[in-house]
C-alpha cells in the first residue's frame, strides 16, 4: 500500500491510511453496513431471524412488523399505520433514508396489487434478457422444452461464444424467481455452463423463444388462510445422460400460494426410483421444516402437519417404515430424518396419481396441454385484468 497522491507525509513516506469507516466499493464494506444497520433495529427492539438473517422481526404485545434487508433497499411492514411511521422516523433519524410509498418494486420485481392479492412480475427483465440475446423479433415456443430426453453434455460442437451462453443463462436464473415454469429447463442449461454445445445454445434459445410468448406472464399470491402448508416432490430416475443421476423438484404451496420451489440433479446415484423418490421427500421436508421454522419466528405458527404429496408408492413405504431393510443399507443416515418427522406427526407422506403431480414440471418436459395445466396449478398465468381509474 503507498500514500495517496495529495496526502503524502514527507516525515513518514513509509506510513499508510488507518480506514475508520468503511467506503462503498470495498469487499469489507457490505458486512461493515449490515452490522451498522443490524445494530440500530436492535436499538429499536428488533431481534434478527434465525432463519433468515436479512429478516429483523419486532413483536410487542399485538404490535409486528417486518424489515427486509437487501444491501441498501429496505421493505419494512406492520401491523398498524402508526407503528411503521414511527418505525421509519427512527430509521430516517439515523440513516439517510427516502420513503418510495407502498411496494411496486424491488430488485427488478414488479408487484401489482389487486382486489385478489398481488402479482409478481418481471416483465422489464426478461425483455432485456431478450433484446441481449438478440431475439427481439423471435418466434414464440410454447413450450420452454421439447418432451426428448435431456441433451448430453458432449453433444454437438462447442458453441464460439461461451461468455454469452453463461451471461444469458445466469440472467434466466434470476427470471426463475417469479417464473416457476421455467425452472427444470434453465437448471439443465445451466449444467453446461463449464463447456457449452451448440445444441445446449439451441436449448437455451428455445427457453428465451417462450419467455417472449409469455412476457406478460408472473406469479400471483392471493389472499388465503395460512394454516396448511402443501407440498408437491417427484424425480425422473436417471435422467441424466451422462453420469446417470436423477433430477428432483418440488413446489411448496401455503394455503393457495406457491411460496417454494427447486429443480435440481441429485448429488449422488440413486441405485432404484424409489430411493430417487425419497431423497426427493427428503429435500422437500427439509425445506418444509425451514418455512415452518420461519413462520414460527413470524409468529404464525403452523399447527397441522406438512402433507408431502409423492407419486411412488416404495417411497411412501419407505418414509413409515423404520425398518432397515437389505435395499436400503447404502442410503445417507441423514436421508432417514423424514421417518423422524413423520413418526413426531409433523409430516405426512401421502400418495397422488401422476396425472395429478404438480411436481413433474420441476423434472421432465411435458407435453403441452399438461404443461399448461400445471403451469396454471402453479399460479403462473397473465396479470389480473384492470379497468380505468379501478385499483
Amino acid at each position: 500500500m503507498h500514500q495517496p497522491l495529495g496526502y503524502r507525509d514527507r516525515n513518514h513516506p513509509d506510513y499508510v491510511c488507518l480506514l475508520r469507516k468503511s467506503l462503498y466499493g470495498l469487499k469489507q464494506a457490505p458486512r461493515a453496513w449490515y452490522k451498522r444497520f443490524a445494530d440500530y433495529v436492535f436499538s429499536i427492539g428488533f431481534v434478527n431471524s434465525i432463519c433468515d438473517t436479512s429478516l429483523f422481526i419486532f413483536h410487542k404485545g399485538s404490535a409486528v412488523a417486518y424489515i427486509l434487508l437487501y444491501v441498501d433497499d429496505i421493505i419494512l411492514t406492520a401491523s398498524s399505520d402508526a407503528l411503521r411511521c414511527s418505525i421509519m422516523d427512527l430509521l430516517s433519524s439515523e440513516f439517510a433514508m427516502k420513503d418510495l410509498g407502498p411496494l411496486n418494486y424491488f430488485l427488478g420485481i414488479t408487484v401489482t396489487r389487486n382486489k385478489s392479492g398481488m402479482f409478481l412480475s418481471q416483465h422489464q427483465y426478461a425483455k432485456e434478457i431478450i433484446s441481449r440475446a438478440g431475439m427481439t423479433s423471435c418466434k414464440p415456443s410454447k413450450t420452454p422444452v421439447d418432451t426428448k430426453s435431456k441433451v448430453s453434455a458432449t453433444s454437438g460442437s462447442p458453441f464460439d461464444d461461451p461468455t454469452l451462453y453463461r451471461s444469458l443463462a445466469g440472467a434466466l436464473q434470476y427470471l426463475t424467481f417469479t417464473r416457476p415454469d421455467i425452472s427444470y429447463a434453465v437448471q439443465q442449461v445451466c449444467l453446461h455452463m463449464h463447456d457449452p454445445r451448440i445444441d445446449h445454445m439451441s436449448a437455451l434459445k428455445r427457453i428465451i423463444r417462450y419467455v417472449q410468448g409469455t412476457l406478460d406472464y408472473g406469479l400471483h399470491l392471493y389472499s388465503s388462510p395460512t394454516s396448511t402448508l402443501v407440498s408437491y416432490t417427484d424425480a425422473d430416475w436417471g435422467g441424466c445422460p451422462d453420469t446417470r443421476r436423477s433430477t428432483s423438484g418440488y413446489c411448496v404451496f401455503l394455503g393457495d400460494n406457491l411460496i417454494s420451489w427447486s429443480s435440481k440433479r441429485q448429488p449422488t446415484l440413486s441405485r432404484s426410483s424409489a430411493e430417487a423418490e425419497y431423497r426427493g421427500v427428503a429435500n422437500v421436508v427439509s425445506e418444509s421444516c425451514w418455512i415452518r421454522n420461519l413462520l414460527l419466528e413470524l409468529q404464525c405458527p403452523l399447527h397441522k402437519a406438512t402433507l408431502v404429496y409423492c407419486d411412488n408408492v416404495s417411497a411412501i413405504y419407505l418414509s413409515r417404515n423404520p425398518v432397515q431393510h437389505q435395499r436400503t443399507k447404502h442410503v445417507e443416515m441423514d436421508i432417514h430424518f423424514v421417518r423422524e418427522k413423520v413418526a413426531r406427526g409433523q409430516v405426512r407422506v401421502l400418495h397422488v396419481p401422476s396425472r395429478y403431480q404438480i411436481a413433474d414440471i420441476f423434472t421432465k418436459g411435458l407435453p403441452l396441454i399438461l404443461f399448461e395445466d400445471f403451469r396454471d396449478s402453479l399460479s403462473v398465468q397473465k396479470p389480473p385484468a384492470s379497468t380505468v381509474g379501478v385499483c
